[in-house]
């Protein structure tokens, strides 16, 4: 049912646009119109890429994935052994020289499954870095 129109009601079109303006809120102070929210939600800052899944800073290794480029990431802080290269390369992972990273890509049909094995490989790379080193295994702080 069509309201009816009252005298304060704007006449005009250019008049009805004027909605994005600020409107007061409860205690007189001007607050964002929805039009404005709005627009942040379309400017807002997103996550850090590639971002950090896990680290041994003790060991010099950590784990990263980077959803715009589709990939796992593996970052040493020194070069690892042969040993753990290999490990790498048996796994999928290749070396990014650009980077200076062990890469594996994120195929959709395999995402999941992808991500899981990075965190298994990641964990167990680890546990032979700190084998190599002589420090001692202990619980790891994933973030």
């Amino acid at each position: 049912m069509p309201r009816k129109r009252t005298p304060d009601q704007p006449t005009t079109e250019t008049e009805t646009t004027a909605v994005a303006e600020p409107v007061p809120d409860q205690n007189g102070e001007q607050r964002p119109s929805f039009v404005e929210r709005l627009g942040e939600r379309n400017n807002r800052i997103t996550a850090p890429d590639p971002f950090g899944i896990a680290s041994d800073f003790a060991a010099g290794v950590r784990l990263f994935e980077s959803r715009q480029d589709r990939l796992m990431a593996i970052k040493f802080d020194e070069k690892p052994s042969q040993e753990v290269i290999d490990r790498l390369k048996d796994s999928g992972f290749r070396w990014n020289p650009r980077d200076k990273v062990w890469v594996h890509p994120i195929r959709v049909e395999s995402a999941r499954t992808t991500r899981i094995e990075a965190e298994r490989l990641y964990q167990e790379v680890r546990q032979m870095i700190r084998q190599d080193k002589g420090i001692e295994t202990g619980q790891e702080v994933p973030f």
